[in-house]
């Protein structure tokens, strides 16, 4: 992780991308694509992760929202792993991600979608690290979304 806020700034393309239907940040050089939206007017970020999933992903990702002045930490989130197939996180990842890195507030909601058990098993893991918030999981954005909304 050895990045300046800068250079992370500097590898940062904005994007369109008709599933979101706003501008997307794009983060790109990382072993998988991640593509997020800071919708201000919803309060909510909605990121989506590529093929391979590490630590190190999750990390930039989080550090990228911390350097965006456009982020709070209590919006809520929805985080899309159905692209998501090959997972390489352990046990002690998931403590880091819950003690470390997870840039949002206790009282944000988080959504995760899931299309396998693999997917599931891992935002299993998140909410239970994270059991004083409000947490769920979904098999269609349709769904994450009504469920934040409320």
């Amino acid at each position: 992780m050895g990045e300046n806020v800068d250079q992370v700034r500097a590898k940062t393309k904005t994007v369109f991308t008709k599933e979101f239907g706003a501008k997307t940040g794009t983060i790109p050089n990382l072993k998988t694509a991640v593509e997020h939206v800071i919708d201000v007017e919803r309060r909510l970020v909605l990121v989506k992760f590529g093929k391979t999933l590490t630590v190190a992903d999750i990390a930039r990702y989080a550090e990228f929202l911390r350097c965006n002045p456009s982020f709070d930490s209590t919006y809520s989130e929805i985080v899309d792993l159905t692209r998501v197939e090959e997972l390489r996180l352990g046990a002690n990842d998931f403590l880091r991600l819950a003690d470390e890195i997870d840039p949002f507030a206790s009282q944000s909601k988080r959504a995760f979608v899931v299309r396998n058990s693999s997917q599931e098993h891992a935002a299993r893991m998140h909410r239970a690290l994270h059991s004083q918030r409000s947490l769920e999981i979904f098999h269609s954005l349709a769904e994450a979304e009504a469920w934040v909304a409320i």
